[in-house]
């Protein structure tokens, strides 16, 4: 007999639908997974015959066919434990049941047991769009599978429990719809931050315009601790843009049933140790993400940046101009969103105390040219924002007294993000930083007087046709801050001012 199971099943971090086709035939024993499987799928053989038999019921004697259709595409990971084992039951005739808009995923452990699997999120937006209305998920991973919205998720424990339910006995109820706000969520604050303005304005600007920025500055100066209060004052993220970032993390199981949905933008800070294949990602035979896609709709941190390796550095130039990334490799091709903000600290030479006032630099100017000489001009061509940290003096590391909070900050931003959101509409650039050549026409026109300083800027600083619309762009910021409509002068020159620092000079 044959029956036919919808499921589901992932490619990049899209899902697609999958129907487990099971027929049970006389003969000797035997039983085939065919489809495209790898070995995790291959492996569901013996997982699915024990939890059969250890559920309580009869594993049939005789050949067993499990078709995975679509053939024609890859087939990866335990998702398909469920779907097999009650094609199996159907087949077979110990369940009964005949219900064509639902669909089951689930790993199966040897005693019955559901396990959570990855990659549930983009899953269940596939089940919503296949028409599906009902899915059957493992408890832990339902409340991810809510996230979708439109579905009926039935949170399965057991076996067992799945087959009392189909029978019409013990129903299992819905699992309620996922919701985040009673979650409080805890990041450094700015107020802790003493003395510093000069910097923590360049950071209100990049928060702004969603601007990529460089720091630079000897050690213990607060580079990283400025950094990692960055997120404190982005604004909140949209539900596309927060079930898009979720989809990232859930394909390499990093989300959990108590947060399934990312409630603030990432922040990815991966050590220089790191290789290209873990940042910008890959693998065999299949591709998968890396931390320029997990840090997606968020913010890519580098600390000490020239320590990187060179090749590491190079593969962000093209995901930062384009917000994606394509893998390609002898099995696959994948394609990965990637749209994230930069943020660079870099000490200004190897022992990272040159133009320090104690003197204590003992690198001569060729170390600090090779230093700084790994940072290729392209790359840096890309960078925003440059702010220069400099150390503290006594007097402001011996106050004591709070600075500006990180709410006050964000505010600034938000008033400036929804200048922009009703610039550019629900279709447009999500900020400045992502204006177009066409929206760089229209939004950042410059009077006769913004001419004239962005050609001084431009012959005296050799500037390049990108680092020049990268000004306009932050200079289009600061005027947001400001709440202006036109590009004034004073916005150009602060603007220009952050272009490049000193350090890249010498």
């Amino acid at each position: 007999m044959l029956r036919k199971v919808r499921s589901l099943g992932l490619q990049g971090i899209t899902g697609y639908e999958v129907t487990a086709e099971c027929d049970l035939a006389g003969g000797l024993p035997n039983f085939d997974i065919v489809g495209l499987g790898d070995t995790a799928v291959k492996e569901a053989r013996e997982r699915v015959r024990s939890a059969i038999k250890n559920s309580g019921f009869l594993f049939p004697v005789g050949r067993i066919t499990v078709n995975l259709a679509p053939a024609n595409l890859r087939k990866s990971g335990t998702v398909y434990d469920l779907p097999i084992l009650v094609g199996i039951l159907l087949a077979g005739a110990q369940i009964t049941w005949d219900d064509p808009d639902c669909a089951f995923v689930g790993e199966l452990s040897l005693s019955g047991n559901l396990r959570p699997v990855a990659g549930m999120l983009p899953m269940a937006l596939a089940a919503r769009e296949a028409g599906i209305r009902r899915l059957y998920v493992p408890a832990d991973s339902a409340p991810e599978a809510t996230l979708a919205e439109g579905l009926t998720v039935y949170p399965v424990e057991t076996v067992r429990q799945l087959a009392d339910h189909l029978a019409g006995v013990n129903p299992i109820l819905p699992a309620q719809p996922w919701s985040g706000s009673d979650v409080s969520l805890s990041l450094p604050d700015f107020s802790e931050v003493r003395g510093q303005e000069q910097v923590k304005r360049v950071l209100e600007i990049a928060a702004a315009g969603g601007h990529n920025l460089a720091m630079v500055g000897p050690p213990g100066s607060g580079k990283s601790m400025l950094a990692r209060r960055l997120p404190s004052i982005l604004p909140p993220m949209t539900r596309r843009e927060a079930l898009e970032s979720t989809q990232v993390h859930s394909i390499l199981g990093l989300t959990t049933k108590e947060q399934p949905l990312l409630m603030s933008r990432p922040f990815r800070s991966p050590h220089h140790s790191i290789s290209v294949v873990g940042m910008s990602g890959g693998g065999t035979p299949y591709p998968k993400p890396g931390e320029i896609s997990l840090a997606h709709h968020g913010v890519l941190f580098l600390d000490e940046m020239p320590e990187f390796h060179k090749d590491v550095l190079e593969v962000l130039r093209q995901p930062i101009e384009e917000g994606t990334i394509t893998l390609v490799r002898s099995a696959a091709s994948e394609t990965y969103p990637c749209d994230f903000m930069l943020v660079c600290a870099m000490n200004p030479c190897k022992c990272g105390w040159y133009g320090h006032p104690s003197g204590r630099c003992r690198c001569s100017a060729g170390d600090v040219k090779k230093y700084l000489g790994k940072l290729s001009g392209p790359l840096l061509d890309r960078i925003d924002l440059y702010a220069e940290v400099p150390p503290l003096d006594f007097e402001k590391l011996a106050d004591r007294s709070p600075g500006e909070s990180s709410e006050t900050i964000r505010d600034r931003v938000l008033r400036a993000r929804a200048i922009q959101i009703a610039r550019f509409g629900p279709d447009g650039p999500a900020c400045n930083a992502a204006m177009d050549q066409a929206s760089l026409r229209r939004h950042c026109a410059l009077d006769e007087a913004g001419k004239a300083v962005m050609k001084g800027a431009y012959e005296h600083m050799g500037l390049t046709a990108r680092s020049y619309d990268r000004i306009l762009r932050v200079a289009r910021t600061i005027a947001d801050l400001d709440g202006e409509t036109n590009i004034g002068s004073h916005h150009l020159a602060e603007a220009i001012q952050y272009r490049e620092s000193d350090y890249f000079q010498k």
